[in-house]
């Protein structure tokens, strides 16, 4: 009997590792989500200061699709950094900049960025607004996923990130889930979400 596929979208908290195991003094997923079938797993990963969208699937073939560098799918941030950009450090960002990817130089594809003002839930613990009295909100859609990339781009034009969260990937969007909360979604509707179909 074939195996059932299950999917399910999460919205990862702050300082909780991409993995089920916890690791040093990190909790993993496993804290979190701890009714899962065993064979689950998540597709890609957010760094540990990350929050947002992650996926979390037995489906093999789509890790391979999502992750697989040849397939270029739309990645959307919501990126709180310190300071405001102006117009020229912008551009920088939309036209690519170079960045340290494992010791060698890389240079980003273009990228689509815009200033917005999201209504977002506090942080916990929350970034330190006495160290960075002045903040913005990026909107910042990739077509890549290096390593730590979003926060390597906005700290080469001067404007370190603060808070990072994953919003979308293609269609499939975070909202309306909350810090720590899980849904499970059918295979059809993750295909089409994700523009795989």
């Amino acid at each position: 009997m074939a195996k059932q596929k299950l999917y399910y979208v999460i919205h990862k908290p702050f300082k909780v590792l991409s993995q089920f195991s916890n690791e040093g003094n990190n909790i993993g997923l496993g804290e979190i989500y701890s009714g899962l079938p065993k064979d689950v797993y998540p597709v890609g990963r957010l760094d540990l200061d990350s929050e947002g969208l992650l996926i979390l699937t037995n489906d093999k073939s789509l890790n391979n699709r999502l992750l697989n560098p040849k397939h270029h799918h739309k990645r959307i941030y919501w990126v709180e950094v310190d300071g405001q950009p102006d117009p020229k450090g912008l551009k920088q960002l939309e036209s690519g900049v170079d960045i340290n990817i494992n010791g060698k130089t890389y240079f980003t594809k273009k990228a689509k960025v815009k200033v917005i003002a999201p209504d977002v839930e506090e942080r916990n613990p929350q970034v330190n607004y006495n160290k960075h009295p002045v903040r913005s909100w990026l909107q910042i859609e990739l077509t890549e996923g290096k390593n730590r990339q979003v926060r390597r781009m906005t700290a080469k034009v001067g404007h370190p990130t603060l808070r990072l969260i994953r919003v979308a990937i293609e269609d499939l969007s975070l909202e309306p889930l909350k810090s720590g909360e899980i849904t499970q979604i059918s295979e059809k509707v993750i295909y089409k979400k994700l523009n795989l179909l």
